[in-house]
């Protein structure tokens, strides 16, 4: 009977260590272990797909031409400046023989709403626009000469509205919308 207890009493302590000690030790804290891992390593892989996108796109970045750069900056630019775009259209329709007056500038709004409101805010949509009402007055020669040198322009414009006032004398007052565009 001395051969069987030994065996069966180290069988018990066996079995309470392995349930008392190793199946909850097992379940809890090297279970929550290997989740932080598996946690950590889908992280690192992110970034390591993020940081290779970024090295490609900074590669591509450097591959433009400054030239173009600067002209898509020209384009597109990362700020609204009233100031000089009014300058810009003043002395296109000076070229053209057009004379401009009472610019106002109206409200911002994002470029891809498609009512023109600012209903979004400022981070959801990377480009804005701003809406500009001016008068001009002189012929419709002048007015289309006007239109075109707008649509050459380096920057980027919509005319949205033109009212013609008409006149006896050939010459016209005309009012207009022109939406412009900025990086926000």
């Amino acid at each position: 009977m001395n051969h069987n207890v030994i065996p069966t009493f180290a069988l018990i302590i066996a079995a309470g260590i392995l349930f008392g000690y190793a199946m909850p030790t097992w379940a809890g804290p090297i279970t929550e272990k290997r989740t932080a891992i598996t946690s950590d390593d889908q992280a690192l892989s992110a970034a390591t797909a993020y940081s290779r996108q970024q090295n490609e796109l900074a590669a591509a970045r450097n591959a433009i031409d400054p030239a173009d750069l600067a002209r898509l900056g020209v384009f597109l630019p990362d700020s609204v400046d009233n100031v000089g775009i009014i300058l810009d259209l003043n002395a296109v329709a000076a070229r053209n023989g057009l004379t401009l007056s009472n610019i106002d500038v109206l409200a911002a709004s994002s470029a891809s709403d498609a009512k023109g409101s600012a209903t979004q805010s400022s981070t959801a949509k990377p480009v804005g626009s701003v809406d500009l009402s001016l008068s001009a007055v002189g012929t419709y020669p002048a007015l289309q000469s006007f239109l075109r040198g707008v649509e050459k322009s380096q920057r980027l414009l919509d005319v949205r509205d033109i009212v013609v006032k008409g006149s006896d004398t050939g010459v016209y007052t005309y009012q207009m919308k022109i939406t412009l565009y900025w990086l926000r």
